[in-house]
């Protein structure tokens, strides 16, 4: 069984800093317990605001920025100056304000063909945790989104990501985006992850949610359903109308729910 623990805010600003403050705290714990904290991180609209939240005090000072390596959920098949790039979005508003090095920095390649630029990341990451044979790493950190169609990562409904269980990172042909190709972590690392999270706003997303969280859904049609951590705990960070087909929370804005597997 997991646990969802999940926290309400009213806005957008309100989510974001509960969102910086959380990336913080979960940061410092990864640092402290194991000297780094390796953390992948999601695109889109919705961290934007948390990620330059992160690079302004007081959270840029919580932080270990040496002891920190940046990873990305996924990517899309662009260069890394592409306005659709996650990457791009992630060094404006963030990487480009702190202290991090070069090498702290693990991005998708996503200039390359979209087949090599997953094989290259998974080398990548191999090479940095130390992977030997059929080992999957295990992120500090795992910041995740949800599309309406209740897709998260580039795991989008009925496409072939979402069979694979052997590998860390895919190419993945999405004919339903602008950006067909997409590079992406396999949902099996995703519930490798010792703290994964999603950042859900918006009223478009409250029908996904409620189908990935409490539905008996098919995983083709709401892939967010296949995020399950293995330690059994989830977080959800959302504002109120991502929430409003889920329990009302309590009067701190903090609700549970015990998920079927």
């Amino acid at each position: 069984m997991t646990e969802a623990i999940y926290f309400v805010d009213a806005g957008s600003e309100a989510l974001a800093e509960r969102t910086a403050a959380y990336i913080a705290e979960r940061t410092q714990e990864a640092t402290r317990a194991r000297g780094r904290a390796r953390i992948a991180i999601s695109g889109g609209n919705s961290p934007r605001r948390a990620f330059e939240l992160l690079a302004e005090e007081p959270f840029r000072g919580r932080i270990d920025w040496e002891r920190v390596e940046i990873y990305w959920v996924d990517e899309r098949a662009v260069p890394p100056d592409s306005p659709d790039s996650n990457y791009r979005m992630a060094r404006e508003a963030l990487l480009s304000k702190v202290p991090l090095k070069q090498e702290q920095i693990f991005r998708i390649r996503g200039e390359l063909d979209a087949e090599e630029a997953a094989a290259k990341y998974e080398s990548d990451i191999r090479g940095s945790f130390r992977l030997e044979g059929a080992q999957m790493p295990a992120f500090d950190l795992i910041a995740l989104g949800m599309g309406p169609d209740g897709h998260t990562a580039s795991l989008f409904p009925y496409t072939g990501a979402l069979h694979e269980s052997m590998r860390i990172a895919v190419a993945n042909h999405v004919l339903s985006q602008k950006v067909a190709w997409r590079i992406t972590l396999t949902w099996p690392v995703i519930n490798q992850g010792r703290d994964v999270f999603f950042l859900i706003e918006g009223e478009d997303k409250a029908e996904p949610l409620h189908r990935a969280l409490l539905g008996d859904h098919d995983p083709e049609e709401t892939p967010s359903q296949l995020v399950r951590p293995a330690n059994g705990r989830l977080t959800l960070l959302l504002d109120r109308a991502a929430a409003s087909l889920l329990p009302a929370p309590g009067a701190n804005g903090r609700g549970r729910l015990e998920l079927p597997r």
